[in-house]
């Protein structure tokens, strides 16, 4: 616990083919019509290749430079995160607010033997887009289940609303719907007598 990790490096090979694989159909819907319309001009067909590959250099650096800013760390009542290469990312998820633990895995992303857990939180459950999405995860399965139980202990630990549960023989200061009852109580059994 609380060592920071990081995703596998076959992640950098997926956002490239991935990427590729966009242009390539970018590249079939604009250009291909273009060329067959010109007779296959090479001039064209040049500018389209130089284009094809600028795109595919930059992406795979980007690819790279993203995957150096990526870290996940499992804490012992949180997640923390960073991610990000112009636009920077961080965030903390505390287990007891995880709602939903989803592992999804692409046909390219079965080829590279990873997958990607998506965690959804009580405040994001009602979105379509998850909280944190751990990527590039060779054993996804054995990480969710491994968040599970930090999510279980969490909550065995505490109600799910960040207040600590208390220990047998300990007092703890009331709630406000029992300090308003006790209230109630007083007042009815003063108007009783009355």
């Amino acid at each position: 616990m609380n060592t920071p990790f990081k995703p596998a490096q076959k992640l950098v090979s997926l956002l490239i083919i991935d990427s590729f694989l966009f242009v390539l159909l970018i590249l079939c819907i604009s250009v291909l019509p273009v060329l067959a319309g010109s007779g296959f001009d090479l001039t064209i067909a040049g500018i389209s290749a130089a284009c094809v590959i600028g795109i595919i250099a930059f992406i795979a650096l980007w690819a790279n430079l993203y995957y150096k800013s990526m870290w996940y760390e499992l804490r012992d009542d949180e997640i923390s995160w960073k991610r990000g290469v112009w636009f920077r990312t961080t965030g903390i998820v505390p287990y007891n607010r995880i709602t939903n633990l989803d592992v999804r895995q692409g046909p390219v992303m079965r080829v590279l033997g990873i997958s990607t857990l998506s965690i959804q939180t009580a405040g994001y459950s009602g979105q379509a887009v998850p909280e944190i999405k751990i990527e590039g995860v060779v054993h996804a399965e054995e990480l969710r289940e491994l968040i599970r139980s930090l999510v279980r202990q969490c909550s065995a630990a505490n109600d799910g609303t960040g207040a600590v549960t208390p220990k047998r023989g300990v007092s703890t200061p009331e709630t406000t719907q029992e300090k308003i009852l006790a209230e109630l109580v007083k007042i009815r059994t003063l108007l009783e007598r009355q």
